[in-house]
């Protein structure tokens, strides 16, 4: 409703145009003036405040911080019985943007064997904000103008899901990929770290920090 009428040329010269225009500039980049190089993370599990810029939905569910035992260290677990309604999104403030320019969005998710999906929200150089959905219920691509929902194919266990931005930019809507603007992960799932990287890296490249360790079999 609001942009139809900011493109409206009776409402862009009313004295009420002006300050919808003014605010609509004054959305805030958490990142913008982060030096974005290598590694960039939004979410770690074992931070003393892993969800200090997202916010949280919880309905019929929980997000709780146990310990995993196949990794023996606290996680993040989101669990809720309507995937849709129980869920954690960054940035916090529903008027912030990310505004995150590396290309590569890596998230260490663990299986639960039940619905999960998230969302990644990027802007492109058209200067329109689509949206990427995965989904492991899901079973084919679709592309729509703003959305574009896929399936996702998860093994059993500890997973790294490596999401090419600028490719799925690219193959969708055939326009290139500027910054990401916003993050969402919904139940069912178990996280270890989220985070951005300018490209992809080998095992043997990573931080150890950003590395997944599993216990020695005995």
């Amino acid at each position: 409703m609001i942009e139809r009428k900011l493109t409206s040329p009776s409402f862009a010269d009313s004295p009420l145009s002006r300050p919808l225009l003014f605010f609509r500039t004054l959305i805030i980049k958490m990142f913008k003036n982060t030096f974005q190089s290598g590694f960039l993370s939004i979410l770690y599990s074992l931070g003393s405040k892993p969800l200090q810029i997202w916010d949280k939905e919880v309905v019929d569910g929980h997000i709780k911080r146990p310990q995993d035992e196949d990794i023996q260290s606290n996680v993040l677990e989101i669990i809720g019985s309507n995937i849709q309604s129980t869920y954690i999104t960054c940035p916090a403030d529903p008027a912030a943007t990310l505004g995150i320019k590396l290309p590569f969005l890596v998230m260490i998710v663990k299986n639960l064997k039940k619905y999960f999906t998230f969302e990644i929200q990027v802007l492109d150089d058209k200067n329109v904000r689509r949206r990427f959905r995965a989904s492991n219920f899901q079973a084919v691509t679709r592309v729509k103008p703003y959305i574009c929902t896929m399936p996702l194919r998860m093994d059993e266990g500890w997973n790294q899901i490596q999401f090419n931005l600028a490719d799925f930019t690219k193959k969708a809507y055939g326009t290139n990929y500027v910054e990401t603007l916003r993050v969402q992960v919904h139940a069912n799932c178990r996280l270890r770290r989220i985070y951005f990287s300018d490209r992809l890296y080998s095992e043997e490249e990573l931080p150890p920090e950003f590395k997944l360790y599993l216990p020695m079999q005995k």
